[in-house]
C-alpha cells in the first residue's frame, strides 16, 4: 500500500477491521466488511461483502488478498486448500483421518477456491512459490502464462543488529546449549510434531554430542496452546514482538511442515544467518541450496536422514551466507507492482 501511495495511487481498503492509524490517509478509502462469527461461513460471508461494495466502487484493479467470487489479481499466499487437506489426511493419526475436511469452513473453502482459481474470475495470479504455482495449474487449469512467481520478500535490515548473548539470555539458553527453533502458529500443518520428534532423537545422543554442546534444546516461538505436561528440553516462548532475537539465539531452524505454501521462517533464518531444515512440502524449499544454507527432506518422517543433517550442522557450528536481494522486501514490491501495472494496462 506504501509503494502504491508513492506512485501516486488512490486505494480503496476493503477488510473486516484494519487500524485506523493506517487507514487515516488522504488517499486511502477504508471498507468495512461486517465480521461473521460462524467459522463455517465467514470466508463466504467476507467475499459476498466484497462482491456488494465493489459494485459501488469505480477502480482500475481489484488486488485481493484473499478467496473472493472475482478480481483482476489475487495473490495466493494461502496456497491450495485442497492440497492441504489431502496432505493432513495423509499425515494425520489413523483416529483422525476420517474427520480431516469435514465441516462447512473447508467445504465453503474448497468452493470458493475452486470460484477464485477459475481463470474466467481471476485474470492475473500472484503465487509465492513455484510448488504453489504448480499446484494451481495442476488442480485448476488456469493459464500458466496468468501466473506469476514472487517470493515473499523480508526487512533485512531488521536481522543484524541483535547480541546473540543477549538473545540466549533472553531465552534462559546455555552456552553448552544446541538450540532448534520453530516459529509459528497452526502447528499441526507447520510439524512441530516432527521438530519435538528431532529433539527426541538427538537428546539420545547427548553424551557424544560434539563440543561445545552438551544439550539439546527446541526453542518453539508463535501462538498456540503447549501441551500441560511439556517434552524435557522444549522452551515454549509464545508470540513474540521482536522474532529476530529468537533466529539469533538459535543454532539451525527445524521447520519441517506437511503443507507451507512459502514460510516466511525460512526467508527471516536465512536473513539472520541461521541454516534451515525443511521438507519439499514447503514452497520456500527452493531457496535451499542443499548443504550450503540447509537440507530439504522429501517427508518430515525421515527421522534418520533429518537427524544426521541436524548433526552435521551442529558439527558445522557456523552461521551461513546469504543473498540479501533474493530476500528483499523491495525487490517483493517492485516485481508486485509490475503485475498491478500490467492488469491496469490490459483491463478488458
Amino acid at each position: 500500500m506504501g509503494a502504491l501511495l508513492t506512485k501516486g495511487h488512490s486505494l480503496h481498503l476493503i477488510s473486516e477491521s484494519w487500524p485506523s492509524s493506517h487507514a487515516s490517509n488522504d488517499n486511502i478509502e477504508y471498507h468495512q466488511v461486517s465480521a461473521c462469527q460462524s467459522r463455517g461461513e465467514r470466508v463466504l460471508h467476507f467475499a459476498r461483502g466484497v462482491e456488494q461494495t465493489l459494485q459501488s466502487l469505480k477502480v482500475d484493479c481489484v488486488f485481493s488478498l484473499e478467496r473472493t467470487f472475482q478480481q483482476d489479481i489475487y495473490r495466493a499466499g494461502d496456497g491450495v486448500h485442497a492440497v492441504w487437506l489431502e496432505r493432513q489426511r495423509t499425515f494425520a493419526p489413523v483416529w483422525k483421518k476420517p474427520f480431516c475436511g469435514l465441516g462447512g469452513h473447508h467445504r465453503n473453502v474448497l468452493a470458493l477456491e475452486r470460484k477464485t482459481l477459475h481463470p474466467s474470475n481471476t485474470r492475473f495470479i500472484i503465487a509465492n512459490s513455484n510448488m504453489v504455482r504448480n499446484e494451481i495449474v495442476a488442480r485448476f487449469s488456469f493459464p500458466p502464462e496468468r501466473i506469476r512467481v514472487i517470493p515473499n520478500g523480508v526487512n533485512l535490515g531488521k536481522f543484524h543488529n541483535v547480541h546473540r548473548e543477549q538473545a540466549r539470555t533472553q531465552f534462559g539458553l546455555k552456552p553448552q546449549d544446541f538450540v532448534l527453533l520453530f516459529v509459528g502458529s497452526g502447528w499441526e500443518r507447520k510439524g512441530l510434531a516432527y521438530s519435538i520428534q528431532l529433539l527426541r532423537d538427538l537428546q539420545k545422543m547427548e553424551p557424544m554430542l560434539p563440543p561445545p554442546f552438551k544439550s539439546v534444546k527446541l526453542l518453539v516461538v508463535g501462538k498456540g496452546r503447549p501441551p500441560l505436561f511439556a517434552e524435557s528440553g522444549v522452551i515454549y516462548a509464545g508470540p513474540v514482538s521482536e522474532v529476530e532475537s529468537a533466529y539469533t539465539a538459535a543454532d539451525l531452524l527445524a521447520f519441517l511442515p506437511v503443507y507451507e505454501p512459502a514460510a516466511n521462517v525460512v526467508s527471516e533464518a536465512l536473513a539472520s544467518g541461521l541454516p534451515v531444515l525443511t521438507t519439499a512440502f514447503n514452497g520456500a524449499a527452493e531457496r535451499i541450496v542443499q548443504g550450503e544454507n540447509g537440507h530439504v527432506f522429501a517427508s518430515p518422517t525421515q527421522r534418520e536422514a533429518i537427524r544426521a543433517a541436524a548433526l552435521e550442522w551442529m558439527k558445522r557450528n557456523t552461521r551461513i551466507s546469504f543473498a540479501p536481494q533474493q530476500l528483499s522486501m523491495d525487490r517483493n514490491v517492485e516485481d508486485t507492482l509490475e503485475v498491478i501495472s500490467l492488469a491496469i494496462e490490459n483491463r478488458p
